[in-house]
């Protein structure tokens, strides 16, 4: 009988990490989700020390993510989690949504056992990919730590909340913003460099039970100048549920567009007001705030409360 938690299941989504391009020397050029997540662990002898498991989940560009892959994908690290043998659970990502998966998963399941994210900006076919190296960190941090959504790109380990992508093209494309990465991988070894956030508690996946096609539609806008309340009267028009705005500085809004968001709150539309700047809460104002959480992730936030 199996009593020690020895086991880390590997869970592949597709990405650039398991990309091919038709020329070696093509790192833009590729199709996302190609290559098995087999494949990818394949492709890193020296995860043959550790005892894996893998497991397709989906294999998408992750600018395609959608709610079914989520639903799918949460179920399926609650069920991994739940077993008694697995110490922790490593996801292979996509890098463009990478940072909303990670918030959604922390925020569903607040796990008790790690769960790493990890990606690529690189396809398999390069002539440098970053993909094996970044899939062997990943699965030693996941060996390392303790709990919670973590994500490890380029040798550093970020967390769910405050992680964002930062550059479009580089491999050092992560960052956490105002505190710096929560540790560094350094050959295969751990070393943090400050405590791991307080996390609230799990929602659970009760929250998101629903059918993924009836989850209510939540909507990002923007301020900048010139803006209006077009953009808010016609998403009213259509039945949304929720919107995120991404204010200037400090989450301010023209006007116009300030009544607009005030009118459709009045309407039973929630809003939450965040900010278009990289880092930095947003304080006071009539809108309610999304504090420091990024406009993608006030809107996975939002998601999640209208799914209460």
């Amino acid at each position: 009988m199996q009593n020690k938690a020895d086991r880390i299941v590997i869970l592949g989504t597709g990405g650039t990490i398991a990309g091919k391009a038709a020329d070696a020397a093509d790192n833009v050029g590729y199709v996302a989700g190609q290559v098995s997540i087999e494949q990818l662990v394949q492709a890193a002898p020296p995860l043959a020390a550790y005892l894996l498991e893998t497991e397709q989940v989906a294999q998408l560009d992750s600018k395609d993510m959608d709610f079914a892959t989520w639903q799918l994908l949460a179920r399926a690290v609650d069920r991994h989690l739940a077993r008694p043998e697995v110490l922790a659970v490593v996801i292979t990502h996509g890098t463009d949504t990478l940072e909303e998966t990670a918030f959604f998963l922390q925020r569903v399941l607040a796990p008790g056992k790690p769960v790493v994210l990890t990606a690529a900006m690189r396809p398999s076919t390069a002539l440098m990919p970053d993909g094996p190296q970044n899939l062997l960190d990943a699965v030693a941090v996941a060996a390392q730590a303790e709990s919670g959504v973590l994500a490890v790109m380029n040798g550093r380990v970020h967390g769910a909340e405050r992680l964002r992508k930062v550059h479009s093209y580089a491999v050092d494309a992560f960052a956490s913003v105002e505190s710096g990465p929560l540790g560094l991988v350094e050959e295969g070894r751990l070393r943090w460099l400050g405590a791991m956030p307080e996390s609230a508690s799990a929602l659970g996946l009760s929250r998101i039970a629903k059918d993924a096609k009836d989850w209510p539609w939540v909507e990002l806008i923007q301020n900048y100048a010139g803006a209006d309340g077009r953009g808010v009267d016609a998403l009213l028009a259509q039945g949304v549920n929720g919107i995120v705005v991404a204010g200037t500085g400090n989450g301010t809004l023209s006007v116009r567009l300030s009544v607009a968001l005030e009118r459709a709150q009045a309407q039973g539309v929630r809003v939450l007001r965040s900010t278009r700047c990289d880092a930095g809460p947003v304080i006071g104002g009539v809108l309610p705030s999304a504090g420091a959480l990024s406009p993608v992730k006030a809107r996975v936030e939002l998601l999640l409360q209208l799914l209460a």
